[in-house]
């Protein structure tokens, strides 16, 4: 089977670079251009709440057409083409008019591309870890480097370098081959139905729970380790490994999927979660401890992400592959990130660190409850 694999690889890898530049960084430029922890979890709140609306719109447009790699290309393009406006200005209005329509066009990408990934891989869908792995390298090689780059000079550089990864972005989807998928006719089941199964739902909501308790993490982390007196290069670093704990997870992925099932991985995954968030909470002045809860990072995010890739992939089947993806990156990662953004915003102000990040381990407790009744028991019918 001829699998553009570089091609498939080099996305990823220049998508979360640039995600390398983005989540480790931008609260703290934020933050150095005077933006307080409200704003910031509000600006933040917006980049994700386009993943609600934005997946979907695009996922019906791919299904329907079959042009996944198109809207990928207008998407990056766009994404941009937007994002130089933050070179401009840096009064509220304007970052956030910015930031709503960029985040449009960025959150529009990646689900579209976990669906022309799959379908490139056809009936080996277990290749998908060792694809995905280049985009944890990416942010690995993005979060030192810039790391070191606002170290010595400064973060009012952060917007441009931003710029260049996601032109990078646009250029590598212009040298990827489009897939083409030959939808049967025949007894093609409505989305409606799939979404409306009681396990799906579920699957929903403990991704979206998910989600939510990585808001704080995603939006103040970076502030959180500051505030301790840790370094752009240390907290470069921190980011950096969590993220290298997760691309040797992909690595022996495969192997894990063949012993373990992915029920277990899930629950597995949620359990350290709990624990990666209770750490954060209590021990952030101990580099040891928060070596150890970035390790975590693999199950919390790594392992959990790429169960969701499967299920949605047995779920809704090659006719509703795209809205699929793109239901889950909206509902968990758009639903979810927008709450615990706006949530750890408010309260970060309010109370504190540490009821943020207990309150995140919570609500991945109610997802593990969630996830143990309902999600992955073999006994229950998938479609597909």
């Amino acid at each position: 089977m001829n699998v553009p694999y570089w091609r498939l690889s080099s996305f990823y890898f220049f998508y979360f670079a640039t995600l390398g530049g983005f989540l480790p960084y931008w609260s703290l430029y934020l933050e150095h251009i005077h933006f307080n922890a409200i704003e910031i979890g509000e600006l933040s709140a917006l980049m994700v709440a386009t993943k609600v609306i934005a997946p979907n719109l695009w996922g019906w447009i791919a299904d329907h057409t079959g042009k996944s790699l198109r809207i990928i290309r207008i998407a990056s393009f766009f994404a941009a083409l937007i994002f130089v406006g933050f070179l401009y200005k840096d009064n509220y209005i304007w970052v956030a008019m910015v930031t709503i329509g960029f985040s449009f066009f960025w959150n529009a990408a990646l689900p579209q591309f976990e669906a022309a990934t799959l379908f490139h891989l056809k009936e080996e869908p277990h290749r998908y870890s060792k694809i995905r792995l280049w985009g944890s390298i990416g942010f690995i090689l993005s979060v030192l480097g810039i790391g070191r780059i606002v170290d010595f000079y400064s973060i009012d550089y952060l917007p441009e370098m931003i710029v260049c990864l996601l032109s990078l972005i646009w250029l590598v989807s212009l040298i990827t081959p489009e897939v083409h998928v030959f939808h049967k006719e025949k007894n093609v089941i409505g989305i409606s139905k799939i979404v409306k199964q009681p396990e799906i739902i579920a699957f929903f909501v403990v991704y979206m729970l998910l989600q939510l308790a990585h808001g704080p993490y995603y939006v103040f982390y970076s502030i959180y380790l500051n505030q301790s007196s840790y370094t752009s290069s240390v907290i470069g670093l921190l980011w950096a490994l969590g993220v290298a704990a997760e691309v040797l997870l992909f690595v022996f992925m495969k192997r894990i999927l063949v012993w373990f099932s992915l029920r277990s991985i899930l629950l597995l995954s949620i359990f350290f979660s709990i624990c990666r968030w209770i750490i954060i909470a209590f021990f952030v002045d101990s580099l040891s401890s928060m070596i150890f809860a970035q390790l975590l990072h693999a199950a919390s995010f790594g392992a959990s992400h790429v169960v969701a890739i499967h299920l949605v992939h047995k779920y809704f089947g090659e006719q509703h592959q795209g809205k699929g993806q793109a239901l889950y990156s909206s509902l968990s990662f758009g639903l979810g990130g927008m709450i615990g953004s706006l949530f750890s915003g408010y309260f970060w102000e309010l109370y504190g660190a540490w009821v943020v990040y207990t309150l995140a381990a919570f609500s991945c407790f109610i997802a593990f409850i969630i996830a143990y009744i309902w999600v992955g028991r073999e006994k229950q019918a998938m479609l597909g």
